[in-house]
């Protein structure tokens, strides 16, 4: 049985290294591969640990779970077939109450209603990490089950392309990308959070090509990046203000999310407190860590903007790499990290007085999916999942 299961290990690696060598272009050079290698080892780990200790779940095992592999290393039409379906669920029909959200126009939306309502508990706490990865499942679900998506959730991997990040598959414009950057304007500084700013890049402006060259965001602002964006109706956010997706992409981001900074998280980062608590930045410290680093990248409107960063579909590639670090952090020590969580539950508690997180505490996507709690979140073949990373 063993032998089966590392079997189905060495195809996942060999599939995925063999696609990065035929599709991958523009990997940076100051990229060695040590994230990576992590993550073949807490894979490694899975296998031996599953196969002296069993399951969590009879639904699942490796033979059968879910493959997610890096953005460059999907083939065009996989990329493109992603693409489709991502403008698919943004034609479908908003599930969200008018009474709760106004704005809310398509499925799309939802998830981005969502976020910004729940925002303030999810971030800079100790439920961020298993929260979004529920969200981001749940999203994957939305475009396999609603637009007819065949392959799974894509991740980026940051540490490939932060040489030259506006000419990695990811952003490159073509029609097999996630969007290239905005036009040009004239500007001095892209916020990412309110008093963090950054130097100003090359876009700005709308993004004019790719497959999101026409896509609107429609909720939001809450905390823009830029200060001539049109203001939501409502404070909340939750107003309809249709617009186009804005980018600056940012080469002073991506010295945040090297190769180098994802291993040290992952290796010197025993406690869970310290390790959730640098990935996810400190502005008061002037550190972006990965989180903030990936997300100012991709800075601009709605990318610059906490709360509705989602509304730029990069955020889902983003937020696959957030989970895939915590997957192979985890998986490195298996008894010890599974179900290991720590941090308060909001945002704004910055004299640490909020409630601790909980493995107990509810997880509740709304009309996006049935709530679970942290516990069921906390092993991705476990509770609804059932899925690796290669």
């Amino acid at each position: 049985m063993r032998f089966s299961y590392l079997l189905v290990v060495v195809v996942h690696l060999l599939l995925s290294f063999s696609s990065a060598t035929l599709f991958e272009k523009r990997t940076s050079a100051s990229y060695d591969g040590q994230a990576d290698a992590l993550a073949a080892q807490g894979l490694k780990n899975l296998v031996d640990y599953t196969a002296s200790h069993g399951f969590p779940s009879q639904k699942c095992n490796l033979t059968t779970a879910a493959v997610r592999r890096e953005w460059g290393a999907l083939s065009i039409d996989e990329r493109k077939n992603y693409t489709a379906a991502v403008n698919c669920l943004a034609k479908k029909a908003a599930r969200t109450p008018s009474s709760v959200a106004s704005g809310a126009r398509n499925r799309y939306d939802d998830f981005v209603v969502t976020h910004i309502i729940q925002t303030p508990s999810v971030h800079g706490t100790g439920n961020f990490l298993a929260w979004h990865r529920y969200f981001v499942w749940a999203y994957e679900q939305a475009l396999r089950n609603e637009c007819g998506y065949t392959g799974y959730q894509p991740y980026w991997n940051w540490g490939k392309y932060v040489d030259d990040p506006i000419s990695s598959p990811i952003f490159d414009g073509s029609d097999a990308s996630m969007s290239g950057n905005g036009v040009h304007v004239a500007h001095e500084t892209t916020c990412v959070a309110p008093g963090f700013c950054l130097p100003a890049g090359n876009g700005g402006g709308c993004i004019s090509s790719g497959p999101f060259k026409d896509f609107k965001v429609n909720l939001g602002p809450v905390f823009g990046a830029y200060s001539d964006v049109k203001p939501n109706p409502q404070s909340s956010g939750l107003g309809y203000n249709p617009r186009c997706i804005r980018r600056d992409i940012s080469a002073y981001a991506a010295k945040s999310v090297t190769d180098a900074i994802t291993v040290d998280l992952i290796k010197n980062n025993p406690d869970p407190y310290w390790f959730i608590t640098n990935m996810q930045g400190d502005f008061p410290r002037n550190y972006l860590g990965i989180h903030a680093g990936g997300h100012a990248i991709f800075t601009g409107d709605p990318g610059g903007d906490i709360f509705v960063s989602l509304g730029d579909p990069v955020f889902w590639l983003h937020h696959s790499m957030i989970d895939r670090v915590w997957w192979t952090w985890q998986n490195l020590d298996i008894p010890n990290r599974q179900y290991s969580i720590s941090g308060g539950t909001s945002m704004f508690d910055f004299q640490h007085t909020s409630p601790n997180a909980t493995l107990d505490d509810a997880i509740d996507l709304g009309v996006n999916g049935d709530p679970i709690t942290n516990r069921d979140a906390m092993s991705t073949i476990a509770g609804p999942f059932c899925y690796i990373y290669a």
